[in-house]
Formats: C-alpha cells, sequence, structure tokens
C-alpha cells in the first residue's frame, strides 16, 4: 500500500469540509457591522429549522432556514433585541421555532404528565402487590403427592 492514497483522500475531505462551511455563511447575506452579525449568529443558534426540526437555523441550509436568518439579520439591523425578534418568531410560527421552549403551565403539563403516568402507575402496582392474599397452603392430599414426587425423584 502506498503512502499517497491515504493523503489524497485526506485532501478531498479537508477540501469537501471547507467548502461546506463556506456555502453554509454566505458573505453577501451578513450585516457588514461584526458586533450585530455576532449578535444575529447568536439568536440563530437559539432558533430551530422547521423544515429539520432539529437543528439551529445557523447549522441548516433549508431555504426557510435562509429566510429566517434574512429575518433576524433584519431586525437586528432595525436595532431589536434578542427577546422582541423571538416574541415576533414565536408569534409568527409557534413556540416550536425555540430550540429552549419557555416554561409554562402547558410546557409543564406535557414535561410532567409522563412523570405522573409513572408515578401513579407505580403506586398502583405497590397497593396492589400489597393487597395481595398470601399463597394458601398445601391441602395434605397435595402435601402426600409433592412428598411422593420428590421421593421418586432423589430414588
Amino acid at each position: 500500500m502506498t503512502r499517497r492514497g491515504p493523503d489524497l483522500r485526506f485532501l478531498a475531505a479537508a477540501l469537501a469540509g471547507v467548502l461546506s462551511l463556506a456555502a453554509a455563511s454566505d458573505p453577501a447575506e451578513r450585516l457588514k457591522d461584526p458586533a450585530q452579525e455576532a449578535k444575529a449568529r447568536a439568536i440563530f443558534r437559539e432558533l430551530r429549522c422547521l423544515v429539520c426540526q432539529n437543528e439551529s437555523i445557523d447549522d441548516s441550509e433549508a431555504d426557510l432556514a435562509r429566510d429566517l436568518r434574512q429575518i433576524v439579520r433584519e431586525q437586528v439591523k432595525a436595532g431589536k433585541s434578542p427577546a422582541e425578534i423571538k416574541a415576533f418568531l414565536t408569534q409568527r410560527y409557534g413556540e416550536f421555532v425555540l430550540l429552549t421552549p419557555t416554561f409554562s403551565a402547558g410546557n409543564l403539563a406535557l414535561w410532567g404528565a409522563p412523570l405522573l403516568v409513572v408515578a401513579a402507575g407505580g403506586a398502583l402496582l405497590f397497593v396492589r402487590l400489597r393487597k395481595r392474599a398470601p399463597d394458601a397452603e398445601l391441602s395434605p392430599l397435595e402435601a402426600e403427592r409433592l412428598r411422593r414426587l420428590t421421593d421418586d425423584e432423589t430414588a
């Protein structure tokens, strides 16, 4: 095996990585002010791509994620705070757009209900096991039959 093969594969992988990073962040989309761009990027990481669903809009290449990044940049440029931007997007797309849900009674019920079901099941199992009748004693006939079976096996 020659040394040249792995080197070419490594270079191809590195080139593909660099090209994918370049494609992920189009310089034409960026804000001119680095502080505003940093603020927008921080907000990107807190918003869910509605197409990919488990990626932030910062990581996603979906067209909708690109549109959301543009909306966020426009709002940052207009001087809106991160809370105002998130409130606007939540009003427009629902709370699902946030990667970290807000604390509310609805979310508490959503996350707490499975725990309550498991706790209720455990309590029911405990009560049922406590009320269980003890095993009945063997009748004389059953005891004699058991004795004969064990005597036959040992002989």
